[in-house]
């Protein structure tokens, strides 16, 4: 398939993941604000490939600043801000902004300037678009490291139960929790894959269910609240998702009903696995009860495609992300390797 987002003649590519299944078509962002837009409006989705979008974003802001030198830096600081403010949850936003303000910082060392001069600029806006090209790089690598090392925990013709998206749509290329059921299959398993459908936006139906069914893996679309029936049943062997943040302790961060497939699992002793690159790791939040947790509008509810299926006036709770307490979780996979059982100890110094 064609990649989430990419850099094309002076401007970020992005595919609009609201208009699929219906249109595969791209948005042409030329400015941060059009990239921080398409990602809090959900055009752009997933941990890493907000990261990603928020490092080109990040260039987009170099290129395209036009004032005097003494403004440049307040400029560059407004560009972090805009795209910062977009989604909280997700870490790997932060996380490419922070490598992005880092290299910016490291220019202007290098070129011992405070105030450089459009020339010097020029060469700073092209540094920072080549750094956010090596990113999306290391993204694919990781993610194809990443489903490696989750394969080897995926039996043959398992059932996998998934929740949201973490294909490649998801990332810049091949996936996290998808990018090991494609491992899986490349590696001979046979996987079929159970896709929740994951209200209140369909991210499972429309996205996670057209992916695997473009590329030929057996996926069977199912409602969040078939989950436990399916467990029940003996259908399920593994449960497989993403993350948008991973605390120190182990607990996770994930599209909401996340933490209900966990309980779930436990009761049935089916694995629960969480797959994500270690730049979803925070080391600055100790638990999950650190971790910030998104909510969106209330429309998100009662509207479904467009068409209203509640009153328009009746309350909403709509937080986009729960947490998934480590004592539920099998098991991490990042490009670094799986721990299984995951604990503060083991992660801290996977990462180090």
């Amino acid at each position: 398939m064609r990649k989430t987002l990419f850099w094309e003649n002076g401007g970020l590519m992005l595919l609009d993941q609201t208009a699929l299944p219906s249109r595969e078509v791209y948005i042409r962002a030329e400015s941060c604000e059009r990239v921080a837009a398409a990602i809090k409006n959900m055009e752009v989705r997933g941990a890493p490939a907000i990261g990603l979008a928020a490092a080109y974003g990040f260039a987009l802001g170099a290129l395209s600043f036009v004032g005097a030198g003494p403004e440049w830096r307040e400029h560059m600081k407004t560009v972090a801000r805009v795209l910062s403010e977009t989604r909280p949850t997700a870490v790997n936003l932060f996380w490419a902004l922070r490598r992005m303000e880092n290299k910016l910082h490291a220019l202007h060392a290098e070129y011992d300037v405070t105030e450089p001069a459009p020339e010097v600029r020029a060469a700073f806006a092209a540094a920072l678009l080549a750094e956010a090209e090596q990113m999306a790089v290391e993204d694919e690598r990781d993610n194809r490291l990443l489903g490696a090392a989750g394969a080897a925990l995926v039996p043959e013709n398992a059932a996998i139960l998934t929740h949201c998206n973490a294909g490649a749509l998801a990332t810049g290329a091949y996936g996290t929790a998808l990018g090991v059921v494609r491992a899986a299959r490349e590696a001979g398993k046979n996987p079929r894959i159970y896709a929740c459908e994951t209200r209140p936006c369909l991210q499972g139906a429309r996205l996670t269910a057209w992916e695997l069914w473009r590329e030929n893996i057996p996926v069977t679309l199912i409602t969040d609240g078939m989950a436990a029936y399916l467990m029940r049943q003996g259908k399920i062997d593994l449960v497989l998702v993403g993350a948008d943040r991973i605390a120190a302790n182990g607990d996770i961060a994930n599209k909401i009903g996340t933490y209900a497939l966990a309980v779930l699992a436990q009761a049935h002793s089916i694995p629960f696995y969480a797959a994500a690159p270690t730049s979803t790791v925070d080391l600055r939040a100790g638990s999950g009860d650190d971790i910030p947790v998104e909510e969106r509008d209330g429309d998100e509810v009662r509207r479904l495609a467009g068409v209203q299926i509640a009153p328009p006036e009746v309350s909403v709770y709509n937080p986009s992300f729960d947490i998934t307490p480590v004592k539920y979780i099998t098991g991490l996979i990042t490009e670094k390797g799986a721990l299984s059982p995951p604990s503060a100890a083991a992660l801290l110094k996977l990462i180090s």
